[in-house]
């Protein structure tokens, strides 16, 4: 399951309609509403300060929230769309869709890596590198996973291990169809390099030779 929902306080907007929603802009707040669930829409107010930090630490609209107003009970959702100005591309309304439990959304999954310690790849000297640290998935809201676990206490130098070698919570699926690298193992520097030096030495001996007044294979 998941690890802690983060919450997201709002703000009851009285009244609807642009002239409730410049108000709200005057008052330091972003205009929005929470639709679905079989319930009434409600017109809601959040910080702008709030907001646009939340929206410049990214994947906002891939985060399941808590929502918590005053009044009503807490609800799970996630954000549908944020309309912004046309100049200064800062928010101006924010749409929000309540979730039931079975309800399917993309959410992006962190990735842990186990068997660093054992793996055949590491052990000689190979680096590890994590291509995808987190994957995005279709998941129900009632069982979202905290992370996923790739294991690659198997892979030599040169191995990767893909998305099909992960196993995945029940009821999810990666929203990517193809098969896709999640970690691999490299060969460390030092050898990579002495493998250039070579690969130069060998370009360089096959070189043709030119013999003074003539061309080379004349």
């Amino acid at each position: 399951m998941a690890g802690e929902i983060p919450d997201l306080e709002a703000q009851v907007r009285t009244g609807t309609g642009k002239g409730a929603a410049r108000q709200a802009r005057r008052d330091g707040m972003v205009p929005g509403i929470i639709f679905g669930g079989d319930v009434e829409p409600l017109p809601i107010n959040i910080p702008f300060n709030k907001l646009l930090t939340m929206l410049r630490a990214g994947r906002f609209k891939a985060t399941l929230f808590n929502m918590k107003v005053e009044g009503h009970d807490d609800v799970r959702v996630i954000c549908r769309e944020v309309q912004r100005h046309v100049v200064k591309d800062l928010p101006t309304h924010v749409d929000f869709m309540r979730l039931k439990r079975t309800t399917k959304i993309n959410l992006f999954i962190n990735v842990d890596v186990e068997g660093e310690e054992v793996s055949p790849g590491i052990k000689k000297g190979g680096v590890m590198t994590l291509v995808r640290p987190e994957v995005e998935l279709v998941v129900t809201a009632a069982d979202i996973p905290e992370s996923i676990t790739v294991d690659i206490s198997e892979l030599e130098i040169g191995d990767s291990a893909t998305i099909a070698n992960v196993k995945l919570p029940a009821g999810s699926k990666p929203v990517i169809a193809r098969d896709f690298v999640i970690a691999q193992i490299s060969a460390p520097s030092a050898l990579k390099s002495a493998d250039d030096e070579d690969e130069d030495e060998t370009a360089a001996d096959e070189v043709p030779t030119t013999d003074e007044g003539g061309d080379a294979d004349e």
